[in-house]
């Protein structure tokens, strides 16, 4: 492992990262300390040409069907981008369908999930026909027969209006197939004791599928794949290729045209970590799944979040104190935290932290990183290095914060929700607004 007290590694930035001669930091050719200054912090900044790269080696390494998995970061304008990409987008609730088809994704190019998805949420998919639907239990299977065979009235239609037609979805089934992984329990899915999809070791798998097909036989639903995620934050590859051999013997008598594998292909968050390309990993599974004896025939693709957007973004903070705890440690705070990264409280996630005024300077002094809220908990980099003429005021980066940062953040303490700015060429958009004081109490009544 590199000394943690070096320079940060620049593989953990935003692709257009640069560090000019005089040290100071720019991604997609703007001054990261002109972005603090004019948009205020914290801010997510995401390089867009980085964001553009990586959908597009999600296409070259998948193919046409590969779906983003918007949970990692989702706002109309990241929406359009993946879709302008070539990339199928992976929603699991109403509100992020919602968002998909605000930013004129077509629906046929999206592909619904969720463990618990409402009668409301089915019927709002099925009306605008969306592309796939991933069915998640036996609740859901009777929730999307009743609605296709009864399709509900359009609400404020005219009471003679012509009945609703009937629309055939294709539907996947979710499989767990026993296969764990190392990573953090919260973040496992693939395993037997999961809330996600049909276990194959107890049936409930085989029983789906009778199901389904059924549905299938009668003209209900088109009966088109399998399913199975694993979870997250995954860096080793034979997971996945267990995962193939663990569901050939189940999936390959079915004779069904779509093999879908998930997500979770890990990145890079630290110095001195690595992870498998998303070329790698796709080589992988197909490899896997000609071993396993699947036919070249059938469409094996992922849907990858994290490692679209994770290394894209980074998120700038001021710091306001700097408190040395004799005997212990010290503490540097910022105006941000848990609410805009829940990340290291949730997970023990680890980041690294920099002053983009000097990107390339040594980080000798042992802070703890810690926010602004109301918690002992509301730590941003547990043990992290610092430059030693950091001063209040200062402007700090954490890289690879372009997943799960915004999608999670909340307003606890009643802290308004950062700004997101995508930069590229010397450009800068916001795509989502810092939110204002005003907005916290917009829902009051």
């Amino acid at each position: 492992m590199p000394v943690p007290t070096g320079p940060v590694d620049l593989g953990l930035l935003p692709a257009t990262a640069a560090v000019a001669a005089d040290g100071r930091l720019w991604i997609g050719a703007c001054d990261v300390l002109d972005l603090a200054e004019i948009h205020g912090t914290p801010l997510f900044v995401y390089d867009e040409a980085h964001l553009r790269a990586a959908c597009r080696e999600a296409v070259a390494a998948w193919g046409d069907g590969v779906a983003y998995a918007t949970k990692a970061f989702l706002c109309v304008a990241m929406a359009k981008l993946a879709h302008e990409e070539g990339m199928c987008l992976d929603v699991s609730t109403g509100g992020e369908l919602h968002v998909a088809l605000t930013a004129g994704v077509p629906p046929d190019r999206l592909v619904l999930h969720g463990n618990n998805k409402s009668t409301e949420e089915l019927a709002a998919a099925l009306s605008v026909g969306v592309g796939r639907i991933v069915v998640d239990s036996f609740d859901e299977i009777d929730r999307i027969e009743c609605l296709v065979a009864d399709p509900p009235a359009l609400e404020g239609g005219p009471e003679d209006a012509e009945p609703p037609v009937r629309w055939r979805p294709r539907v996947l089934a979710r499989i767990t197939p026993g296969v764990e992984v190392h990573t953090h329990e919260f973040v496992r899915t693939g395993q037997e004791d999961s809330k996600f999809g049909f276990g194959l070791a107890s049936g409930a798998a085989a029983l789906a599928v009778e199901r389904l097909a059924a549905l299938d036989a009668a003209g209900i639903v088109e009966f088109v794949g399998i399913h199975a995620h694993l979870g997250s934050q995954v860096f080793a590859l034979d997971p996945f290729a267990q995962a193939i051999d663990v569901l050939a013997g189940f999936f390959a008598p079915l004779g069904l045209p779509e093999l879908v594998v998930g997500g979770g292909l890990g990145v890079a968050y630290v110095n001195g970590e690595e992870a498998p390309p998303m070329a790698q990993w796709a080589l992988s599974v197909r490899a896997a799944c000609r071993r396993a004896g699947i036919p070249d025939s059938v469409r094996v693709t992922a849907e990858p979040g994290r490692s679209i957007v994770a290394a894209a973004g980074v998120t700038l903070y001021r710091v306001g104190t700097v408190k040395d705890v004799p005997g212990h440690r010290t503490y540097v705070s910022v105006d941000g935290g848990m609410s805009d990264n829940p990340r290291p409280v949730l997970y023990g996630s680890g980041y690294e932290a920099f002053l983009p005024r000097e990107a390339g300077a040594p980080r000798p002094v042992p802070i703890r990183l810690v926010g602004k809220h109301c918690e002992t908990g509301d730590v941003v980099v547990a043990e992290g290095f610092v430059p030693e003429d950091l001063v209040v005021g200062d402007v700090l980066c954490t890289p690879v914060t372009g997943a799960y940062g915004h999608s999670m953040a909340s307003n606890y303490n009643k802290v308004p929700r950062p700004a997101v700015v995508f930069v590229a060429d010397g450009t800068v958009r916001t795509a989502v607004r810092r939110e204002s004081l005003d907005d916290l109490v917009r829902l009051d009544v």
